[in-house]
């Protein structure tokens, strides 16, 4: 059975979708069969996997709208090693038309149980808002990764989604859990990213990920070219933290699934 990881924050331009794309590539790299969901309206994680989002014909609008199987839409690229369901701005309307579903917050995770065993990670870009399509990716979830920068705005933000993240495990989600605390954007040579890195290992312990992802101009690059980072520079510092990342998370499975 596939883990499914959703990457969320509810502040926008925090590496969530570079995080997505790199996170899900690395993970194929080293061999894992994953599974990409772009379920942000703004279609940048389809993008940035070389597709173009406006020419679409089955989409996760179809597969949220029930209109396709996710099976029918999920696109292999084999030159990234990983399997995508992709989303465009078509997905803007499937959250005009989940508010009238019956158990609304639940069709994702019904969409995917037909086809996660086929994966071990399903990785899920979240739009930057707690709206419909993210409230289903964290119900479909087992964990939600948080991509976040070492600032001061950051940490206020974090305490907002905790609080959400508390209120989904007490109604629709009890398994849902922390995958981990990501520190993205980090310069080393900024104080305040010092500072705020320290505050967050202080208050969230073991929950705040090893791997730090630098700024890196690799990183803002690959999307350009439609390529994750590592695909783009294997050697950039970005892409070798992203396998970092990736080696961390799946050491951490493993080690839970040894403690269970």
């Amino acid at each position: 059975m596939g883990k499914i990881i959703a990457v969320a924050n509810q502040k926008g331009g925090v590496g969530k979708t570079t995080t997505s794309i790199n996170l899900a590539a690395s993970l194929a790299a080293i061999r894992h069969r994953v599974l990409l969901i772009d379920l942000d309206p703004q279609g940048n994680t389809t993008m940035g996997c070389g597709v173009d989002k406006k020419a679409l014909s089955l989409s996760a609008y179809e597969v949220l709208a029930g209109q396709a199987a996710a099976r029918e839409a999920i696109i292999p690229l084999a030159d990234i090693g990983l399997d995508l369901l992709p989303g465009n701005s078509d997905l803007t309307a499937a959250q005009v038309e989940l508010m009238q579903r019956k158990n609304r917050e639940r069709v994702l995770a019904e969409t995917l149980a037909s086809c996660r065993s086929e994966y071990q990670f399903v990785i899920i870009d979240c739009p930057p808002s707690l709206n419909i399509l993210t409230l289903n990716a964290l119900v479909a979830a087992d964990s939600v990764l948080i991509p976040m920068q070492c600032e001061y705005y950051a940490l206020e933000g974090l305490s907002d989604l905790m609080d959400t993240l508390r209120n989904i495990r007490e109604t629709v989600n009890p398994e849902l859990r922390i995958e981990g605390l990501l520190r993205t954007m980090h310069d080393t040579r900024s104080r305040l990213a010092a500072e705020v890195s320290e505050q967050l290992v202080e208050h969230f312990s073991d929950q705040v990920l090893r791997t730090v992802i630098p700024r890196n101009i690799r990183l803002a690059e690959a999307p350009s070219h439609g390529l994750p980072v590592m695909k783009y520079d294997k050697s950039s510092k970005g892409a070798l933290a992203y396998l970092a990342l990736a080696g961390e998370i799946v050491r951490r499975n493993q080690k839970s699934q040894t403690a269970a």
